[in-house]
């Protein structure tokens, strides 16, 4: 026996143990708001890429398109003319996926074919009159009067709908068909899949630590500082331990908040300023209008109004999909689709690279 072991331990095949480091070996990371893994494989950022080049996206935009539908005085598809609006303008989906009317599914046949009625209301929110003018490149009074207008729609369609989702959609290769700067509003009479899981995986946190999920991490990640993208008194951006999308970022406030409606009117304030700072960072990261996905989550609205969220936090998600240049994006198939989800840098050199970058906009120092 002690043969074999000393054979084994001179046996060439059979090496050291390696120290793990998280930028060099792989590993899984769980996130507890969804509830599932994601693979991290640091060591991949080192092979050769020779893959799809996104064409960036159009940098001379016209101030002032009267073709655009969005555009102040704009004729839209419905024959309805846009005000010569000056700051934010609402107005009704022209072709909404949510409608206040639709009749009932009735009950299925079988377990396995089940439909229930989908009720709302889908809305577009105009940034600002300029199309050129991005959220990053607005002033902070005007970021202001956005946040303003979506507190003022959470308090519209909150009482009447159990869902209200704010969310934007930037560039092209996210699927934004304008330039002009925009979000949407879609409120339904249910809750959707991803709120779903986030009420569910906060309230259990709860139950079991006595203490909101996020309000606890938002805690821990301030002392740890390592995945820290920007910070002031009342907010924190991160990008999140368990992080999916390459320079995804969470925005989280200090104190415990349920709803946008709930903020106070510094932390509104305070909102625009980190805002503008994150979104010029994104933006000077590959010196590109950065493209992503960003949403709000908030507690439940509706009927859920009266009962006890105290589980949840407020927050937004962004997820970007740039990964390597303003050209070379992260996609999300193969054994992403089919396995678990999986990155290549890690939320701590995301981290780093963004908030190592300058809080003035590159297209901004380029004019002084």
């Amino acid at each position: 026996m002690e043969g074999s072991e000393c054979n084994s331990s001179m046996d060439p095949r059979v090496t050291a143990k390696t120290t793990f480091n998280p930028s060099e070996h792989q590993h899984i990371r769980y996130n507890p708001l969804r509830d599932e893994w994601v693979l991290v494989s640091a060591h991949r950022m080192k092979r050769p890429w020779s893959g799809q080049v996104e064409k960036p996206s159009e940098v001379n935009i016209a101030r002032h398109d009267p073709s655009n539908p969005l555009c102040p005085g704009a004729t839209r598809s419905n024959g309805e003319v846009n005000p010569v609006y000056d700051s934010t303008y609402v107005f009704d989906n022209d072709f909404p996926s949510l409608q206040p009317d639709a009749p009932d599914p009735g009950i299925g046949e079988h377990p396995l074919f089940q439909a229930k009625a989908a009720k709302g209301i889908c809305k577009v929110m105009c940034f600002h009159p300029h199309s050129d003018i991005t959220l990053p490149l607005m002033s902070i009074s005007e970021i202001r009067t956005v946040i303003d207008k979506w507190v003022e729609l959470m308090k519209e369609l909150g009482p009447v709908y159990q869902w209200v989702q704010i969310f934007e959609n930037k560039g092209a290769m996210m699927g934004c068909s304008n330039p002009h700067p925009h979000c949407q509003v879609w409120a339904s009479n249910y809750l959707p899949n991803e709120p779903r899981i986030a009420d569910r995986t906060q309230r259990d946190y709860y139950s079991s630590h006595g203490v909101p999920m996020l309000v606890e991490y938002a805690k821990l990640e301030s002392q740890k500082k390592e995945r820290i993208v920007v910070e002031n008194e009342e907010w924190l951006v991160i990008v999140p331990h368990w992080a999916t999308w390459p320079f995804q970022t969470l925005l989280l406030p200090k104190r415990h908040v349920l709803r946008l409606q709930d903020l106070s009117d510094e932390e509104r304030e305070s909102l625009a300023s980190i805002m503008k700072r994150l979104l010029t960072k994104y933006d000077n990261l590959f010196e590109v209008s950065f493209p992503y996905s960003m949403g709000w989550h908030g507690a439940p609205t509706g009927q859920s109004l009266l009962d006890d969220n105290r589980h949840w936090q407020l927050h937004a998600h962004y997820y970007p999909p740039l990964l390597r240049s303003a050209t070379i994006r992260k996609f999300m198939v193969g054994y992403e689709l089919l396995a678990q989800a999986q990155r290549d840098l890690t939320p701590e050199q995301a981290a780093e690279r963004l908030r190592n970058l300058p809080e003035v906009h590159y297209k901004q120092k380029q004019t002084e």
